[in-house]
């Protein structure tokens, strides 16, 4: 008995277009992506303990470390400011800004004001997030007695500039 052939389509004369748009490209699929090579993290808990808020960059503000800085080899600074009451604007209103790649405060509680170049003042109260783009010009222009904030800052170690 013979073997039956496979049936086969009927080839086209007509040649494949080559496509030109890169939209039209199709694209890895993410298995077969190649991943960029991570930093090395470790697992880093941060209890709050009144005794952990420390002076920093600024008099009127203390500065709790979470610890991401380590835990991320440099990558990320997270830290909760806390700020000191009274708040006095001729001390706390310098135009300044942060020679970052990326900022994000979100208020933990009470309600800070700020001026941002291009947005103008605004209010953030608890619960209030935001970002900052890299070197914006900014001042603090006031906040409540309870004020305090998280900020995420990459990279960890970074340069302010005071502009006044």
């Amino acid at each position: 008995m013979a073997k039956a052939k496979p049936k086969s389509k009927p080839r086209s004369s007509a040649r494949a277009v080559k496509r030109t748009r890169p939209s039209a490209r199709r694209s890895r699929p993410a298995a077969q992506a190649k991943a960029k090579p991570r930093r090395k993290h470790s697992f880093v808990a941060s209890h709050l303990r009144d005794e952990d808020f420390e002076g920093g960059l600024r008099r009127y503000a203390k500065y709790r470390d979470l610890g991401m800085n380590k835990a991320t080899g440099g990558m990320v600074q997270a830290h909760v400011i806390r700020f000191v009451p009274p708040c006095l604007p001729e001390e706390v209103s310098k135009l300044h800004f942060h020679d970052v790649e990326f900022q994000m405060v979100y208020v933990l509680k009470g309600w800070i004001k700020t001026e941002l170049d291009g947005q103008g003042a605004i209010t953030m109260q608890t619960g209030s997030a935001w970002i900052q783009p890299p070197r914006i010009k900014h001042k603090v222009l006031d906040y409540s007695d309870d004020c305090e904030v998280l900020e995420i800052v990459l990279p960890a170690d970074f340069k302010t500039v005071e502009l006044e």
